[in-house]
């Protein structure tokens, strides 16, 4: 590739990583928070680079020897393939992908709750704050049951579920970053369906179902009110929202 091809590529990379991590918050759509300092360092690398490609090409007599001898053995233009790299690089500056959401929870399988055989007593307060996998451990492995009958507050996106009763509160959890994505979903009763990808929080009680404390307790809560909030800082974990 041109030199001058390389300078740009190498310029337009680094501004697209840090205009992903660094001035907004696009890249917490396909990495943890965590990795967020790494993708700003990368920037910063790839921008100095290519600043410093472009000054040592300026520098006087720097590629002299080295264009008389590609011209005398190398008459041929940039390969067209070599164009795509840029779209990549221009991706990240002027097109943002959409985010991971309900059009990709409705097509995967709940990620398994990890097994739990000891829960500190529930808080007096009510409603009582859980997220969705804490909900989940706590209707099916609870053999104290303190769930049932208590008023619980979680928060999620809306995961319509078609041709069926109900719709799913969801939470999408990065393991390291989209490609390793899995959701955790609880169905929801007694509460008309928001638009999908909608951030709710939903109050209510354990929905009935087999036996509670065992695994055929189902995760399902019986909404008695359905908040539209806004979408949290962070919504590829499990966490209590952070607004």
């Amino acid at each position: 590739m041109k030199r001058p091809l390389q300078v740009t590529l190498l310029v337009l990379s680094g501004l697209g990583l840090l205009h992903a991590s660094l001035f907004t918050d696009l890249s917490l759509r396909f990495v943890k928070e965590g990795m967020r300092p790494m993708l700003v360092a990368s920037g910063v690398l790839l921008l100095v680079l290519g600043v410093a490609e472009a000054w040592s090409s300026q520098k006087p007599g720097s590629g002299d020897a080295a264009d008389d001898h590609d011209h005398s053995h190398d008459h041929s233009t940039v390969p067209r393939i070599a164009w795509l790299l840029f779209l990549p690089a221009l991706s990240l500056l002027f097109y943002a992908p959409p985010a991971l959401g309900a059009y990709t929870a409705a097509r995967e399988a709940p990620k398994a709750v990890t097994e739990q055989r000891y829960f500190d007593p529930l808080p007096a307060t009510s409603p009582v704050l859980l997220t969705l996998t804490q909900f989940t451990s706590r209707v099916q492995q609870d053999h104290k049951r303190d769930i049932g009958g208590r008023s619980v507050r979680m928060t999620g996106f809306v995961t319509p579920d078609k041709g069926a009763d109900g719709w799913y509160l969801t939470r999408i959890i990065f393991t390291c970053c989209a490609a390793d994505a899995q959701s955790v979903k609880v169905r929801i009763h007694g509460a008309a369906a928001l638009p999908a990808d909608t951030w709710v929080t939903v109050t209510g009680t354990w929905h009935p179902g087999g036996t509670l404390g065992t695994s055929s307790a189902p995760a399902a809560l019986d909404a008695r009110t359905v908040k539209k909030v806004a979408k949290p800082v962070n919504a590829y974990t499990d966490a209590l929202p952070l607004f």
